[in-house]
């Protein structure tokens, strides 16, 4: 058994943990002559394991009634957790008590505990406190030890007090021997001295959610409440527009609003706590008369210890005139903020905004969804009737009053992204749907294919796209879905010749619609369409795994001989990898820095990052020309130094026009345009000379013109080269979206490839290609083929801000493992940084990887296990030549080498290259 001052040494995994709201009386144990409130929650795992974590290890709960663990006859009315799959002593069971504990009060602390297993005798069960500070070292406080046998129940009791209060108190139960399970039937901690919430100090947020929002229904008038650059004033109801509340007796208005930012306003500063998840819910409405409908944003401002600012947006929702709406959406605060309000804002100035009721939560965590079940999934199968034409145009139909016939002349090969998908598959028949009479851009073939779509499925679309000569342009053509009252892209391509081109794209449903639709849009009115070849079928990712697989061992591996001297045949050998060296990384943000999870889970899992905002142009110099804010460019810049992590610099310029300030937009003699433009490069990249290793220097050039149209098409290549010639040392990347998934024909790879050429034509020197890699519902052969096109260019390429989105996790997981598996697969792909990883902290929602308070889900851990994946790991022994060798990842590497007398361990780097690496080790 590890004495205490060891546990607090060895190596563990730390979570934030969730709070639940129960009342006082729920919340309270009778211990004596006094009702005393019991700090854990959930104490005797009657609501399962809820707010209850394990460390590295596994748990589940018996219920009442149910039988027992242990086999003793008075546990079959009561719940207990059973802790199982426990490798070292000190993994358990915790919960984070930091809200409802304070400094100087006395906790008496009683656990029923138990212990089942092989091992003879007894074993102790420990309680431990793990007390976590902000800019200190963790540390741990030993409360009491229990010895316990395998033939019952034990009280294991003992008290703690804290003379200050930590960031983070977490209380856990840990100790029995290693492959025991710890049995835990209930836990009570109390303060004696303390009966009720108002003389314990606990009037957090996490105890009383009622109290965050004061006053939420304004029955007290409009105490707690303020106008934020306006006026608030209380109504029963508005009789002249016959507007009620919808719930109570009132509601307030922020009226005389002069801008935007105007609203109703409420001071929590106290309120809410760090790391904690919490959810605003309002019922809003708009009141005025030049404007029905606009957006209502609620905002929570921050203001730090160091009086830096911070406006979070926690929802956003169209109001209207004519009902009440409800604003939904969730928070949390990475760091301790000496002031905090919450407030409405959006509409035009003019426009009312209608409080009735505003009410913040510690947001419940829902619980995991299962994986989903799809029956009968036939992967590789065409769900388009009569997609041959054998049957003229039975199962089509046209969509509006447009023309279908059959006619003959059309590819007999399938089209490439499908045939890479399905492989050897039947030639095409060559009959081909000619559409004529088009008045309408939406006119074309369609099909109802709703009885045979099986939700939860990735779909991949695939045919042959011509026009007809009644153009001399170029023609968007997209597959369409009609699902409900949704359109869903399922591929596009630009067609402006006599030649048939390829279309390929994909989807997923994830709820059941009445109706799906597909249907053949596109070309201007007037202009003949033709389609053939159409194939929409579910695709196999697990069959497209194991041929990357195939190709990451060629692409990403190397041979190793390791050659002894010292040695005899027969010493034992460990090789194993530390890190490969492959770049992922994530973007971070300056206030993520303040939560010391979130640090922990990114430096242990990526090498390389890129700042979401803090580097652009409207965050260094914002509102004014020449007034500058580097200082959290700098603190993040100084983070990544500190922990060796890679940064890319993202991103110089932003060529989207909403993008661009005010202050920008406002110089009208370009002139000036243009000299603000160079002081911007000088300024940045003179700052920062030799620490960014890369450059987006352009931000989404194929959707965007602002400075071209105002300076010039040279602007861009001027861009590139006085960059390079400020900071040689950095590779320039062009950066853009939609590239890789078929469904923006601004960016195809076709488009980016000759705006990369052209770039260079003038003498830009372009280093890298990025592609963003917002994508939904990823279908490999389709980023295989644009990766396959963009590295004729023989440039880098770096995937640069990968975020997929899914409400299923486990649906997110999948998407996931294709963009990296096929990223990690492709011979010109040199990095993947992910767009962000934490919830509420991510442009995307539903795309995280760890939930706000610290639970990593199926996409993170999907993340985590193919990490791991990659990295190679082996053992055996030196051979009669005194040799050791293996194929393994490129990366840092520890040798252990254990002879009869001695082992010594070496490192070693197993960098690129095609013939074998040969290590001499002198033992």
């Amino acid at each position: 058994m590890k004495s205490a001052s060891s546990f607090a040494r060895r190596l563990f995994k730390s979570h934030s943990q969730h709070t639940h709201t129960h009342s006082p009386k729920e919340n309270r144990e009778n211990t004596g002559s006094y009702d005393a409130i019991n700090v854990i929650l959930n104490h005797d795992f009657s609501e399962g394991l809820h707010l209850w974590r394990t460390n590295c290890c596994n748990a589940f709960v018996v219920p009442a009634g149910s039988g027992n663990h242990k086999g003793t006859a008075e546990d079959v009315c009561c719940s207990y957790a059973v802790v199982t799959d426990r490798k070292e002593c000190w993994q358990g069971l915790e919960q984070d008590i930091t809200s409802r504990v304070s400094a100087g009060c006395v906790y008496t602390v009683s656990a029923c505990v138990g212990v089942s297993g092989t091992f003879l005798g007894s074993t102790d069960v420990q309680a431990t406190l793990r007390l976590v500070y902000q800019k200190a070292d963790t540390s741990y406080f030993f409360i009491s030890k229990k010895s316990v046998t395998k033939e019952g129940w034990q009280m294991l009791e003992g008290s703690f007090s804290l003379s200050t209060m930590p960031d983070q108190v977490v209380f856990y139960l840990e100790g029995p021997s290693p492959g025991s399970d710890l049995l835990i039937k209930s836990v009570i901690i109390t303060c004696p001295s303390c009966t009720d919430y108002e003389s314990s100090g606990l009037t957090s947020s996490c105890i009383d959610d009622e109290k965050i929002i004061l006053n939420a229904n304004f029955d007290d008038s409009l105490n707690s409440w303020s106008g934020r650059g306006c006026k608030v004033v209380c109504h029963d109801c508005m009789a002249h527009e016959n507007i009620n509340p919808t719930s109570g007796k009132y509601f307030a208005s922020a009226t005389e609003r002069t801008q935007s930012w105007n609203g109703i306003q409420q001071d929590i500063t106290g309120r809410v706590k760090r790391k904690l998840a919490y959810e605003m819910t309002a019922i809003v409405r708009l009141y005025g008369h030049n404007v029905n409908s606009a957006d209502v944003r609620g905002t929570l401002w921050v203001q730090g210890a160091d009086n830096r600012e911070q406006y979070i947006g926690i929802a956003k929702v169209q109001a209207t005139d004519k009902d009440w709406v409800q604003l939904q959406g969730k928070f949390l605060l990475n760091d301790s903020p000496s002031k905090a309000v919450i407030f409405l804002e959006g509409p035009p100035p003019g426009m009312d905004i209608l409080l009735n009721s505003l009410v913040v939560n510690h947001a419940a965590k829902p619980p995991p969804p299962p994986p989903p079940v799809v029956e009968n999934a036939v992967f590789g199968v065409n769900i388009i009737t009569n997609n041959h034409l054998n049957n003229g145009t039975n199962g089509w139909f046209p969509l509006g009053n447009c023309r279908m016939s059959v006619q003959t002349g059309s590819p007999h090969i399938i089209p490439p992204m499908a045939r890479d998908s399905l492989g050897a598959h039947d030639h095409l028949s060559g009959r081909y749907i000619a559409v004529t009479n088009r008045t309408e851009t939406w006119m074309g073939p369609a099909q109802v294919i709703t009885d045979k779509v099986k939700l939860y499925l990735t779909y991949q679309v695939s045919a042959w796209i011509k026009i007809g000569q009644q153009t001399s342009g170029p023609q968007n053509v997209s597959v369409a879905l009609g699902v409900d009252d949704q359109w869903v892209n399922g591929g596009q391509v630009e067609v402006s010749d006599d030649q048939w081109h390829e279309i390929g794209g994909s989807f997923r449903i994830e709820k059941q619609a009445a109706k799906v639709m597909v249907y053949v849009q596109g070309p201007t009115a007037g202009v003949d369409l033709m389609v053939a070849g159409l194939h929409i079928f579910p695709v196999d990712r697990r069959a497209r795994f194991n041929h990357l697989k195939r190709q990451t061992e060629k692409i990403r591996k190397r041979d190793v001989i390791l050659k002894f001297s010292g040695s005899n045949f027969g010493t034992s050998v460990r090789v194993r990898q530390k890190q490969n060296s492959f770049p992922f990384g994530s973007c971070i943000c300056r206030t993520n820095m303040d939560n010391e999870d979130f640090n922990d889970f990114f430096v242990k899992n990526f090498n390389w990052a890129v700042f979401g905002n803090e580097l652009k142009w409207y965050s260094t110099e914002p509102q004014q020309q020449g007034k500058f804010n580097y200082r959290d460019a700098d603190e993040l810049l100084d983070f990544c130094t500190r922990n060796n992590i890679q940064v890319r610099g993202h991103c110089i310029f932003w060529e989207v026009e909403s993008t661009v300030q005010e202050w920008i937009r406002s110089l009208n003699n370009n002139d000036h345009l243009m000299r603000a433009v160079q002081n911007r490069l000088s300024g940045l990249l003179t700052r920062y000379k030799g620490k960014f290793k890369h450059y987006d220097v352009n931000n989404e050039m194929m959707h965007g013109s602002y400075y071209q149209e105002r300076l010039g098409k040279e602007i861009w290549e001027k861009m590139f080269k006085e960059a390079h010639q400020l900071d040689p040392s950095a590779i320039l990347f062009v950066n853009d979206y939609h590239v890789e998934d078929g469904c923006d024909t601004r960016s195809s790879p076709e488009k980016y490839i000759e705006h990369i050429l052209d770039l260079q034509d003038q003498g830009a020197p372009v280093g890298g290609i990025g592609i963003q890699g917002h994508i939904d519902n990823p279908v490999g052969p389709i980023i295989c083929s644009a990766l396959d096109k963009l590295s004729i260019l023989g440039l880098p390429i770096w995937f640069t801000e990968v975020d997929v989105s899914s409400n299923n996790e486990h649906l997110r997981a999948d998407d996931l493992e294709v963009m990296l598996r096929e990223a990690f697969a492709h011979p010109a792909v040199e990095g993947v940084i992910l767009w962000g990883f934490w919830e509420l902290f991510m442009s995307r929602e539903n795309a995280h990887l760890v939930n706000a308070e610290g639970d990593l889900n199926e996409a993170g851990k999907r993340y985590l296990a193919l990490k791991q994946e990659w990295l190679s790991h082996t053992h055996g022994h030196i051979d009669d030549q005194a040799q050791f060798s293996f194929r393994g990842f490129h990366g840092s590497y520890e040798v252990d080498v254990v002879t009869a007398s001695k082992k010594i361990t070496k490192t070693l780097v197993v960098d690129k290259g095609d013939d074998a690496l040969v290590i001499s080790i002198d033992i």
